[in-house]
């Protein structure tokens, strides 16, 4: 079965073709000759995935999903969330929102750290809508560790782990993940085992 992931992140797309696995043909509207930003101007994840995902459907025609993810933290109020890939500004920069982040919690002690990675997936199929949501709780670090991952991974302690996300392997992770676990949901429904 062949799809449209409407990203232009490759990074999501192996992590989410790894869950998916080879019954599955994952292709990037860049594969279709887009290479133009993808519309996201709601405010919240979950409209913004639904943007995405009939964006990619109204200019294609095909069956296809977008994820939108956000890092919530408590202590920012909530804080980057919808705006969690241009934290620090224009151009998307990881390394300066993960910086933006540790200046604005500088001195808040480990408890008070306390944030999610929520993820929902938009899959649209013959027109019609669905949408998969998954959370992952965790605690923000007070620096980055590790070299894996992509974004706010180098400090994202997962709950019950004592490694930042970017310390884990893609098999890890992908285990415990917001975006694991709303892939999950999703291969569920397209496989039909719905639970």
């Amino acid at each position: 079965m062949t799809l449209i992931f409407a990203t232009c992140n490759r990074n999501k797309l192996i992590e989410v073709q790894r869950i998916l696995g080879p019954d599955f043909k994952l292709i990037l509207p860049s594969d279709l000759g887009y290479d133009e930003d993808i519309p996201e101007t709601h405010f919240t994840i979950k409209d913004n995935a639904m943007e995405k995902a009939s964006f990619v459907w109204d200019k294609f025609h095909q069956d296809c999903f977008a994820d939108d993810t956000g890092l919530c933290v408590d202590y920012l109020n909530g804080a980057p969330g919808v705006y969690t890939a241009r934290y620090a500004g224009e151009p998307k920069n990881p390394v300066e929102n993960v910086k933006k982040i540790l200046r604005e919690m500088e001195g808040v002690p480990f408890e008070q750290r306390t944030a999610r990675f929520v993820c929902d997936i938009a899959y649209v199929c013959q027109g019609e809508m669905l949408v998969f949501e998954g959370t992952c709780e965790g605690h923000i670090s007070f620096e980055p560790q590790g070299e894996l991952g992509f974004g706010y991974d180098p400090v994202f302690i997962p709950e019950g782990m004592d490694r930042t996300m970017a310390m884990l392997s893609l098999t890890e992770k992908n285990a415990i993940s917001h975006r694991g676990k709303a892939v999950d949901k999703f291969l569920c429904h397209l496989t039909g085992n719905r639970s």
